[in-house]
């Protein structure tokens, strides 16, 4: 049995603690201790993105993500991209253009989406391509996902 030890960080907004052994990873330490289940661990080896969340402004791994440099850190998840009345213009976005079907990854194509247009605001679309491609879509809706990532471009422009 691992030692626990108390970590604090800032979860979407809010001040948090939690105890975490060595071995846990972020996205076990969002779900179990902070039911947010949008970060999902799939593969298990950080190449489908379904666990993204953004730490300290940069988007992770949570399978691989250890929590415990976590510590300190300002950590984003999909839940924590919407406010109360409105969501992200990017969740708008993948909504507006289908860009899903049954859901498990675009939580993480979300996340690497807001994260690509806080770098490129105007990304073509083989820039969206290579950006994204640490996340796969089992059902295939990769035209609908670029689609969403321009619609969220042009939003934000407008803003």
């Amino acid at each position: 049995m691992s030692a626990l030890r108390q970590i604090a960080f800032t979860l979407n907004g809010r001040a948090v603690t939690a105890d975490v052994a060595p071995h846990h990873t972020l996205v076990e330490v969002l779900q179990e201790q902070f039911a947010l289940y949008g970060a999902r661990e799939s593969c298990a080896q950080g190449l489908c993105g379904c666990c993204t969340a953004i730490v300290d402004g940069r988007a992770v791994s949570g399978c691989l993500y250890l929590a415990a440099f976590a510590d300190g850190a300002d950590v984003v998840t999909i839940e924590g991209l919407a406010d109360r009345n409105h969501l992200d213009p990017v969740q708008e976005a993948f909504i507006s253009c289908n860009a899903f079907q049954c859901g498990f990854c675009t939580s993480g194509f979300i996340l690497m989406t807001r994260q690509l247009l806080e770098q490129n605001p105007d990304p073509t679309d083989d820039e969206i391509r290579h950006y994204l491609s640490g996340n796969l879509c089992r059902c295939g809706t990769y035209p609908d996902i670029i689609n969403a990532v321009h619609a969220a471009a042009a939003t934000l422009h407008k803003e």
